[in-house]
């Protein structure tokens, strides 16, 4: 049976993308040390990269925008970025195991495995791929807007961010509906 494996990552950060990946893996080709990508270090995480995309049968990663996050709300825009994922797939997935309690509005058979990702090997990978991404995405970010620390902090509301974010302001990329951000901008609409 072709199952894939489905996980997000960036759910909580201030800025960015939410990244979802899909991942059906192939039983002749077996990938050591998949675990929980938050579990992993990054060196770790960066291998295991390189291999589940070599090996895997399919992968595909997509995501939700900051302005879909802004229009939708978060939990939606992963579900949204999830279905995008698993449609994405080269191959059709015949079962999708989901990390989580909540299943995206679609048809395949599919069971929702709350902390799927230190459970299901395929979860575990599309859990790496995601976060993978994810932290990629935050050092081309950082590279172009620097001063903010997102390679380091990779988006997350920490003491960095919030300080960087009233001196210089909020991006294009920030999502206008969380909290921070959105009172930052109605405190500088104020002025």
């Amino acid at each position: 049976m072709l199952v894939a494996g489905v996980d997000e990552a960036g759910r909580g950060p201030l800025i960015g993308n939410v990244v979802a990946a899909a991942v059906i893996l192939d039983p002749a080709k077996p990938i050591k040390g998949l675990a929980d990508s938050k579990k992993l270090s990054e060196k770790r995480r960066n291998a295991l990269y390189e291999e589940i995309i070599e090996k895997a049968l399919a992968y595909h990663i997509a995501v939700a925008s900051p302005a879909e996050i802004d229009d939708i709300n978060i939990l939606h825009a992963s579900l949204l970025a999830m279905k995008r994922a698993v449609e994405g797939l080269g191959i059709a997935p015949e079962h999708v195991l989901v990390d989580g309690n909540r299943l995206p509005v679609w048809h395949y058979s599919a069971e929702a495995i709350v902390k799927g990702d230190a459970k299901e090997a395929c979860i575990s990978a599309a859990s790496i791929l995601a976060k993978v991404t994810r932290d990629q995405e935050m050092v081309v970010l950082d590279a172009k807007c620097p001063g903010y620390g997102f390679a380091k902090h990779k988006g997350y509301p920490t003491k960095m961010h919030m300080e960087q974010l009233k001196i210089l302001g909020v991006l294009p990329e920030h999502r206008r509906s969380f909290g921070p951000v959105r009172a930052l901008c109605e405190l500088n609409s104020g002025e």
